[in-house]
């Protein structure tokens, strides 16, 4: 599948992520350790967190990478 995506350094993002199974609440029993997880990724990755909207099954975030990066995946 390809994806369009800005190639902008600084850009900001979408992203959507689901569990696979949608009658779980998995997300809102482990909110802490999911924020916990946040934290430790911006340690090694900086980027800003505009939004993030926790719901039992899914979650949405809206972040933007620093100045000069243009790399939402990183090895």
């Amino acid at each position: 599948m390809l994806y369009r995506r800005s190639r902008d350094c600084g850009a900001t993002y979408f992203f959507t992520v689901n569990l696979a199974d949608r009658q779980s609440n998995l997300l809102m029993d482990y909110a802490a350790t999911l924020r916990e997880a946040f934290r430790q990724v911006r340690r090694r990755h900086p980027f800003h967190i505009d939004a993030v909207v926790i719901l039992p099954d899914h979650l949405h975030t809206i972040l933007t990478l620093p100045d000069g990066d243009k790399n939402h995946r990183h090895p």
